[in-house]
């Protein structure tokens, strides 16, 4: 049977098949306009010169941060 960090991977992995094939499609159909926030936050740094190019998404990954936290912590109490 599963153990409780065996169910868990399941899930990760289950998650990452999911993200990776949405990221898929957003490849091929282009970037629908609920995900148009996705790198143009108020903390995402963007820096473009001529030979030169710096992004540092500060304000995204504070966002995905607490929602994977919240997610996490939803699967943690679903499988306790």
């Amino acid at each position: 049977m599963f153990t409780e960090p065996g169910k868990l991977l399941v899930v990760i992995g289950i998650i990452a098949v999911a993200a990776g094939i949405l990221l898929i499609t957003f490849q091929k159909t282009g970037v629908p306009v609920f995900m148009r926030w996705f790198g143009n936050l108020p903390l995402d740094i963007k820096i473009v010169r001529d030979n030169f190019k710096l992004y540092f998404p500060l304000g995204t990954s504070i966002v995905l941060s607490v929602i994977l936290s919240f997610l996490l912590y939803l699967v943690n109490k679903f499988f306790r």
